[in-house]
C-alpha cells in the first residue's frame, strides 16, 4: 500500500441520493463494519480506523484510511455494531451523508465511499471534488 496507508479506497458520487438527516457523519454497511473489526483486531494499539482527506489526483481530494491510537479534539466517532471509525476534523463536511462499503471480487478488495456531496471524480475513483 502507497505510504503506509491501511486500506485502499474508491469514489463513487451518488447521484440523485437526498442526504438523510443521521447523528453520524459517515454509516457503515455490514460488509464495512465486518472489515474494520478485522483491521482492528490485529492492532490492539489502535482505538479505530482514521478516515481523513487530502489534497491528491486529478480531480483535487482522496480519502485516507489509518489506524489511530487516540481521538483528536474535534475529529467525530462513529460506533456502529463494534467497530469504531474516527472521521479527520477536515474530512467531516465532505462526508456528510456518506455510506462507507468494503468491497471484496476476484481482482481487488478496497473500501468504497458512496457520498452524495461529491460534484466529479477522475476515471479511476480515486479522487474527487465537492
Amino acid at each position: 500500500m502507497v505510504g503506509g496507508a491501511v486500506a485502499t479506497a474508491t469514489v463513487r458520487a451518488v447521484k440523485n441520493r437526498r442526504l438523510i438527516p443521521t447523528r453520524a457523519a459517515l454509516v457503515l454497511t455490514q460488509a464495512a463494519v465486518q472489515r474494520v473489526k478485522e483491521l482492528l483486531k490485529d492492532r490492539p494499539d489502535a482505538v479505530g480506523l482514521r478516515v481523513g482527506v487530502r489534497q491528491r489526483g486529478c480531480n483535487g481530494l482522496s480519502y485516507t484510511l489509518d489506524f489511530v491510537q487516540e481521538k483528536k479534539k474535534f475529529d467525530e466517532e462513529v460506533l456502529q455494531d463494534g467497530a469504531c471509525v474516527i472521521v479527520d476534523a477536515k474530512a467531516q463536511l465532505t462526508l456528510l451523508g456518506t455510506e462507507m462499503d468494503y468491497v471484496s471480487n476476484k481482482l481487488t478488495s478496497e473500501f468504497v465511499f458512496n457520498n452524495p456531496n461529491i460534484k466529479g471524480t477522475c476515471g479511476c475513483g480515486e479522487s474527487f471534488s465537492v
